[in-house]
């Protein structure tokens, strides 16, 4: 009899134990906008060339295609990934990687991303990507957001939705914007994202950014959406009136260097001092300082100087990295890291000039046999040593890596010596 009773006691016991767990899951988890799912993806250049005919016979709805970084930054696959995606008959949304770091810096962000997307017919609304903040505050933060956002909105006359994980959707973005946008969240092994306090759903989840799906080389971001990730105002994006768009595709930034003048750098680039005073915020003229990064617009095509028909010099950009410079010029890194006697390809800085040569074909393989890769969002040494036929132990050597769990995305890798 007591054993009986004791065995009632404990199934009971059970019951309410599942029955709190089941009720915490529901109290923090949050739940999307509508019942029907739509399975999707987000890429970006990291991805490489996409068969979208896979890639959309795998079940894939929707893909989300990066458009640009920053004011000046388009994402080398962009034209390619829409018009791929778009021929195979997917849903399209695209996704702005902000880099302001004030307001205006925001509006610029808005500018260049409206103009990168002009001519295109999406049918999914525009995300907004910040999540690299520094030592911006939380005041500053939602300030840039609600710029960028509202800006947008008014250039593309489309709708927006806030890309965010739930750390930031919890602690960062503020109920103002939650009120007004829809949420994005990103939160990684989990059934459910879990409630941020802020937002009552979600109308997209990316719930890993290590998935496989036939047509991609590599892992790609998974994502499912609701219905409410739709526009409700189809139609083609309009080129916006916007008389300062072609001057941030020609912004320069330039490094001030010992004997350097405002006056010299103006010569030197055909404009005049009180713009480059302007443009910098600049207190005194006459008071620069060496390593200092000035921004200068210019009227002609930025950034390069074609020496020949084969070489050309190129002045880095704030936000460039070997990877990107080498796919704009058809280049590969290991081509630019000999021209230029580079000793370390992470390391290259605004203002810093290098010799393209365009006679190899484009991949990271240079003619004397090194190969280098870059680091996308999900990589780890172990599967980029696989990719390459290679160990993690040779990486580690020749990339003097102190911590093998450590590498991050952009950072490029020596695959073998020359």
């Amino acid at each position: 009899m007591k054993k009986k009773c004791f065995k009632v006691i404990f199934l009971v016991w059970l019951f309410l134990l599942s029955s709190f767990a089941t009720c915490q899951n529901m109290v923090f988890a949050l739940s999307p906008a509508s019942e029907t799912l739509y399975q999707g993806i987000d890429v970006s250049a990291y991805q490489g060339r996409i068969d979208y005919g896979k890639v959309k016979n795998a079940g894939i709805d929707i893909v989300y295609i990066k458009a640009s970084e920053g004011d000046y930054l388009e994402d080398p696959e962009f034209k390619n990934n829409y018009e791929e995606a778009k021929n195979n008959g997917l849903n399209i949304g695209f996704y702005h990687f902000v880099r302001a770091r004030n307001e205006e810096q925001a509006i610029r962000e808005a500018e260049f991303f409206s103009n990168v997307i002009s001519n295109t017919q999406p049918n999914c609304k525009l995300a907004m990507d910040f999540e690299v903040f520094g030592d911006l505050s939380v005041y500053e933060i939602n300030a840039i957001s609600k710029a960028f956002l509202k800006r947008t909105q008014e250039l593309t006359k489309k709708e927006m939705v806030i890309y965010s994980n739930t750390y930031d959707a919890t602690n960062i973005f503020s109920n103002e914007l939650a009120s007004q946008y829809p949420l994005w969240v990103a939160q990684y092994g989990v059934r459910v994202p879990g409630n941020n306090g802020k937002w009552e759903n979600w109308i997209g989840f990316q719930y890993s950014d290590v998935g496989r799906i036939s047509g991609i080389s590599g892992n790609v971001d998974l994502d499912r959406f609701t219905k409410e990730i739709f526009l409700s105002n189809g139609g083609e994006i309009l080129k916006p009136i916007n008389p300062k768009t072609e001057e941030i595709q020609n912004a320069i930034y330039y490094t001030v260097k010992r004997g350097d003048t405002l006056s010299k750098i103006a010569v030197r680039y055909g404009v005049i001092v009180e713009e480059i005073v302007a443009l910098n915020n600049i207190q005194d003229p006459n008071l620069i300082y060496i390593g200092e990064v000035l921004q200068i617009t210019t009227s002609d095509k930025p950034n390069t100087e074609v020496t020949s028909s084969t070489s050309t010099y190129y002045t880095v950009r704030r936000g460039d990295n070997l990877y990107r410079i080498a796919r704009r010029y058809g280049t590969t890194i290991g081509s630019i890291v000999k021209l230029n006697n580079i000793p370390n390809p992470n390391l290259i800085y605004p203002g810093q000039r290098l010799l393209i040569r365009r006679e190899v074909r484009p991949n990271d393989t240079h003619a004397s046999g090194s190969t280098f890769y870059m680091v996308g969002r999900g990589d780890n040494l172990t599967y980029i040593a696989n990719r390459y036929h290679t160990t993690v132990a040779n990486l580690v050597r020749l990339n003097k890596i102190q911590n093998p769990n450590l590498i991050y995305p952009g950072q490029i890798l020596r695959i073998s010596n020359s």
